[in-house]
Parts: structure tokens; sequence; C-alpha cells
């Protein structure tokens, strides 16, 4: 932490969560897991923030089942920021969540300053729209290509696949949650270090066009997140 009397410059890190509400959600309480887990994480992501003062974290969460709609729309500071929690209903319209992103990943509203955004795509079926189509629109803006995206799949029924194309990233699979205290361990372990990779100091390494570097490697995936033995879905 640098003197009170040093100025510094932040760099806005937009981190967007990107949740499942689809029916299929009610069961076994999966959607009041996904909401306690993501109330628990938030003093955990307060904390890494604090630990650099030169990213501005801006959070906000999206929500699809029929349709897509923003469940926080405002990029709300993390020290501001409190989780609303999310509604099961609908279908798993997973393309149109990804077109909305993609239209927050344009410049404007993004700008060239900025440090490389966090995507935590979460879900527990299939896709029931063109996820495909909502995917390309959301890889052809430059942001979205350079954003740390990370994936989890809740229950036996994710499509993995399609998560996996969502990474795009052939050293990083999605994190399986099958059950609610994997839940809580996967959202931690991805946003944390989501937010470890996007504000750490090789991420802000200037390109051509004023865009900031790559997406920079992240940590295997713990053991214990890729061996949960207490299987509930």
């Amino acid at each position: 932490m640098p003197p009170s009397n040093v100025r510094f410059s932040t760099r806005p890190l937009h981190f967007i969560w990107i949740c499942d509400c689809s029916l299929s959600m009610l069961n076994n309480g999966k959607i009041q897991s996904l909401n306690n887990a993501i109330r628990d994480v938030i003093p955990v992501l307060k904390k890494v923030a604090d630990e650099n003062v030169y990213a501005d974290v801006l959070i906000r969460a999206i929500k699809f089942s029929a349709g897509a709609q923003w469940h926080i729309a405002n990029p709300t500071p993390i020290d501001k920021f409190e989780w609303q929690d999310l509604v099961a209903d609908g279908v798993t319209d997973m393309g149109k969540a990804l077109e909305m992103v993609a239209e927050q990943m344009k410049m404007p509203p993004m700008t060239d300053r900025g440090l490389p955004p966090v995507l935590i795509l979460i879900s527990d079926g299939e896709p029931t729209d063109d996820f495909g189509s909502g995917l390309k629109q959301l890889m052809e803006q430059p942001w979205a290509k350079k954003a740390v995206r990370m994936a989890i799949a809740i229950g036996e029924d994710a499509n993995k696949e399609t998560l996996q194309k969502f990474i795009g990233h052939p050293e990083l699979r999605p994190l399986e949650a099958n059950s609610p205290e994997n839940l809580v361990k996967c959202i931690k372990w991805a946003s944390t270090v989501a937010l470890q990779v996007a504000s750490a100091p090789a991420s802000q390494i200037a390109v051509p066009g004023g865009m900031q570097s790559p997406m920079v490697p992240i940590p295997q995936i713990p053991q214990n997140l890729l061996n949960d033995s207490n299987d509930v879905w």
C-alpha cells in the first residue's frame, strides 16, 4: 500500500457474473445455494480488491432464463456492492445473455485504459436458444477476447462442452460443482483467482492500439475442487 500522500491512478476492472436462473435451478436448492455462495464470496473479493490499489473493481450481474436481464445493471464499486437474491423460472437462454454482455464489451461503454474484464458463467443445463450466435457476438469484441473467462457447471446435467467453448482456453476447463459446499468453493476460487489475475501487473502491459495484454496464465485448479465426494446434484 503506497503512502497516503502518493498519487496514483486506477484502472477500471469490470467483473460480471452471468447466472443461470432456469427452472431446473430450483431442484435441490441450487438457486439458493448460488445466492449463498455469491454472498459469501463478496467479502473475499473486497479483500482482493483492497490489495490492489490500482484496480477499480466494478461488479454487476446478468441472469438468464426465458430471455436475459441485468440482475444488477450498474457497475458497482466492490465496497458498495450488495447481492440481491436470484429467483429461478423458465428456460436457459444463455445465448441472449452473452449478446447482452457483448454490448457492454464495446467501446464505449468500455475504455481503452481498463484492465481485462472478468466474466464468470454459471449454469446447470443446456442452452435453449442460439448459444453459438451469442458467443460469436461476444468474441467479436476485443475486450471480451482479453477477458478472464471462467465457467462453473452446477450438477451432472450441465453442458460442459458449451461452458468450455465460452472459456476458450485449452488448459482451463469448467469447474464442476455437485453439492452446495463445493459450489461455494468453486465460486470463491474462480472469482478470487480471476480477480487476482485480471488486476496483476502482467495484465497491465500495454499492447498496440492502447489495449492491455492478453489473458495471463491461470493457476491450476486445486484438487479439492476436482474431487467432490458429496454429490447432491
